[in-house]
């Protein structure tokens, strides 16, 4: 990779998508981490104050389901998976409601299947509903529809429901937030000296054999489904950052511009790429 990849572009972007992942919510699998929610969504207020419409991607209501219910172990059922995701949905928009009305901040959830997205009607539907929240100044706290979506219509993870999500709110930018600092070159859990990739563009086909796939017994994507999502996102002219959200003041250091997790290009730019 070019020595002159840089960040510093991205605090020209108006438009955030921000993604939080159900690893980042949850406390080893104790269900949701309010904690958590609270300072994540003290950033994303500090964001907005500094200028920028952000659009919120939550995981986290199948998780706070699972611990609500007693569950440990991910269930594999559709119906169990349902029923977790309707009562855990309660526990995870409370919580951000609360939290970000401490900053005076309006939110709305917004709950999508598949099908919203690519039936004609209903994207614009969603679209006109998404911009006039975003011109009203509220944060938009988007999440998969899981109560009704079957497998025959479902995204198959956040990832690809905040990509499309930013396409549809033609965002600037989709931050993607997970419990890795961003995209190593080999598996940080495995190797020791892996090194992470500050930025390539997102179609460069070195970074298939460095993305691994999910594991976790609470999440369904991996650092694959996060590449997935960020050569979808490209598809729309969205750069996407790939970054931990365990450090509180990572958004801020990604808004000053500086060097901060995996950014993936929506379009390759002149030197900088992984050979």
């Amino acid at each position: 990779m070019a020595e002159n990849t840089t960040h510093q572009h991205l605090t020209d972007k108006k438009r955030w998508v921000i993604k939080i992942g159900s690893a980042l919510l949850t406390k080893d699998g104790e269900g949701l981490d309010r904690e958590r929610v609270r300072w994540l969504s003290d950033e994303i207020a500090w964001l907005k104050s500094q200028g920028k419409e952000v659009v919120l991607v939550t995981s986290g209501s199948v998780a706070a389901g699972m611990q609500e219910l007693g569950w440990i172990e991910r269930p594999q059922e559709l119906y169990q998976l349902q029923a977790a995701a309707s009562v855990g949905q309660m526990d995870l928009i409370q919580a951000y409601a609360a939290a970000f009305k401490a900053h005076g901040i309006h939110t709305a959830q917004i709950l999508l299947t598949h099908a919203d997205l690519t039936d004609t009607e209903r994207y614009a539907n969603a679209q006109t509903v998404m911009m006039n929240l975003i011109k009203m100044g509220v944060v938009p706290v988007v999440n998969e529809n899981d109560t009704i979506a079957t497998e025959e219509i479902r995204f198959g993870d956040n990832d690809t429901l905040a990509a499309m999500t930013a396409g549809l709110v033609d965002a600037d930018l989709l931050v993607i937030l997970t419990d890795q600092d961003g995209l190593f070159d080999s598996d940080p859990r495995e190797n020791t000296k892996a090194r992470l990739i500050a930025g390539a563009p997102a179609d460069d086909p070195a970074l298939d054999a460095m993305a691994s796939k999910g594991s976790g017994k609470l999440g369904r994507g991996g650092m694959a489904t996060k590449l997935l999502a960020a050569r979808r996102a490209s598809v729309s002219g969205v750069d996407t950052i790939i970054m931990s959200g365990k450090q509180a003041d990572n958004i801020r250091i990604l808004f000053a511009g500086e060097q901060v997790g995996t950014l993936l290009w929506a379009g390759p730019q002149p030197g900088d790429s992984l050979n």
